[in-house]
């Protein structure tokens, strides 16, 4: 088991982050709500230059983090990165469902009538799994790691 357990904590996100790249790539109804959602809470704060960015090109930048979080991750000498880079983006997607309109249940256009929480339980799992590796390869990091 401990030989594989460090594997699962690693194919759970690399899946999640894999398997949303299409829906934010091709610009689905259910990324378009979303970084819209976002945008505009923005804007209302008055991130205004932001959140039209972020509305407009916020599902690329973040899917191409995702992606090169998931490389960082498959390769054993720089899964630490990979956890690293993987937990940061989470804790913005976690933050985004908590404090935005976008909330837990996000209601996408098909979703159902209370909104659909798929997203961030599978953020909040792969958090959890980024969370396990970068404690476990801690040492490596230069700041807190062995010098």
């Amino acid at each position: 088991m401990k030989k594989y357990f460090p594997w699962i904590l690693v194919i759970i996100p690399v899946f999640v982050f894999l398997q949303s790249l299409p829906f934010k790539f091709s610009g689905a109804v259910e990324t378009v709500h979303i970084f819209t959602t976002i945008g505009g809470w923005m804007n209302s704060i008055g991130l205004t230059s932001l959140g039209t960015s972020f509305a407009e090109f916020g599902a690329y930048g973040v899917g191409t983090v995702e992606l090169l979080a998931s490389i960082l991750l498959i390769v054993p000498a720089t899964r630490h990165w990979g956890a690293l880079v993987g937990l940061f983006t989470l804790s913005g997607a976690i933050f985004f469902h908590l404090v935005t309109p976008l909330g837990v249940a996000v209601k996408y256009p098909g979703a159902p009538p209370d909104g659909d929480p798929t997203l961030f339980i599978l953020a909040v799992v792969s958090w959890l799994c980024l969370l396990a590796l970068v404690i476990k390869h801690r040492a490596q990091y230069p700041i807190i790691g062995d010098k």
